[in-house]
């Protein structure tokens, strides 16, 4: 969780609020057809994120309370997500397959949680421990707000008649600026969050590690690069992929980022939450794996950074956030030299512990450390990451071939 004092109840409750309410204007404007499916193993239902937010209040929160009595027995198998500790939960490929509770009952059951806990901590009737558990769960519900996006984006991309989520007006674009490089120098430099603020247990403990000098881009890969390694054969010479990544490749037709698709007249669209749209050259890259992002490495003459890398750019430069979650927008804007936002970026770290890494006791320690296996950390947040979510010590992670989240990578030599 974290290893920082609380903050204040009364910032606590204002942060509680802010994130809760934000969820609900996230997901006022969807129908409850648009709330109940599931388009992939990988994502889940817009419906179950809203549930699945308010059942960990409920849990870990509320359920502290010998005397609390759960609004529903089944709501705890239904929206449990990984905690073993907790108990049986509902199998994931099949969140989709729940069509009751409904949508409107969803709904109910979010304001009575969001109630209850309100009324504790206004009250002053939680102790250090459940005040920590409501830090977690707003962060927590801050991750599912991406999620939710990343997930709905996916499922609205599978019909035919390519729904906007969001209306957005055509955008002309100016070319990004060229890119530059940060020396970083080499040698013994600390990495890893410091205990000031929030941070998963994950971002710690703070440790030593050895760099050797490197350059980092100033910003991200744009589309309008990508386009180049596309026409260069980038997706047809084994000699740019890693093994695993050709192979997946040879598998599939997929021969440009996620969403892309090539029209007749050969130009570029790619669909948003704003609809099927044409791909702009200067907007960062996005919706590409691992593999894809090391193979244009590969091609152009780089290499992804590790993440001590990364970190140590992050921490040598003025920080410039760049765009986080817009509600009237949900998509990037042109590449420029900011630090966090955008897409995320993938390094080549695999994900795991730090040195002297332990999780915390109990249901709550399942929250990352588990995942500590056959993942690549990304590094950065998205133009769909809540603003207060994003860190330079945030450890994002994903299989090496996942494509539905809004990542892309920046390039170190």
């Amino acid at each position: 969780m974290t290893s920082a004092p609380l903050r204040t109840r009364t910032d606590l409750l204002e942060t509680f609020r802010t994130v809760r309410s934000l969820t609900d204007r996230l997901t006022r404007d969807l129908s409850p057809e648009d709330q109940t499916p599931q388009s992939m193993t990988e994502a889940s239902p817009v419906k179950w994120h809203r549930a699945h937010t308010t059942w960990f209040f409920e849990e870990f929160v509320l359920g502290a309370d010998p005397a609390y009595r759960p609004r529903h027995p089944a709501f705890r198998f239904l929206f449990n997500s990984y905690y073993e500790a907790v108990g049986a939960r509902h199998p994931r490929p099949d969140r989709g397959l729940v069509t009751r509770p409904g949508v409107a009952e969803v709904a109910a059951y979010r304001h009575d949680v969001e109630e209850q806990v309100d009324a504790a901590l206004e009250a002053g009737r939680l102790d250090d421990d459940r005040l920590a558990l409501v830090e977690l769960g707003c962060h927590h519900e801050q991750q599912h707000q991406e999620l939710l996006l990343m997930d709905l984006k996916h499922l609205l991309s599978r019909n035919i008649v390519q729904p906007v989520y969001v209306e957005r007006a055509p955008e002309q674009h100016p070319d990004p600026k060229p890119v530059t490089w940060t020396h970083v120098p080499g040698g013994v430099t600390e990495i890893g969050h410091d205990g000031t603020g929030f941070a998963y247990d994950n971002e710690g403990p703070r440790h030593r590690v050895w760099l050797e000098d490197v350059e980092v881009a100033s910003r991200q890969v744009t589309n309008g690069e990508w386009m180049e390694f596309i026409a260069d054969g980038g997706y047809t010479r084994p000699e740019l992929w890693l093994s695993d990544g050709w192979g997946a490749l040879q598998g599939s037709d997929r021969r440009a980022p996620g969403y892309w698709q090539q029209e007749d007249d050969g130009a570029w669209t790619t669909f948003t939450l704003s609809g099927r749209r044409p791909v702009v050259a200067a907007e960062p890259v996005c919706h590409v794996s691992f593999f894809e992002a090391d193979a244009f490495a590969r091609w152009a003459g780089c290499r992804l950074p590790t993440e001590q890398e990364w970190e140590a750019w992050a921490t040598s430069r003025p920080h410039v956030d760049g765009p986080l979650l817009d509600p009237d927008r949900c998509h990037p804007v042109p590449a420029s030299d900011v630090t966090l936002g955008g897409v995320w970026e993938w390094t080549s770290s695999a994900y795991l512990p730090y040195p002297g890494f332990a999780p915390v006791e109990g249901a709550v320690g399942e929250y990352n450390g588990k995942f500590m296996n056959d993942q690549h950390v990304l590094r950065g947040a998205s133009a769909i990451t809540p603003p207060g979510h994003q860190r330079t010590t945030y450890r994002n992670f994903y299989p090496a071939s996942a494509t539905w989240p809004f990542a892309g990578l920046r390039l170190a030599r």
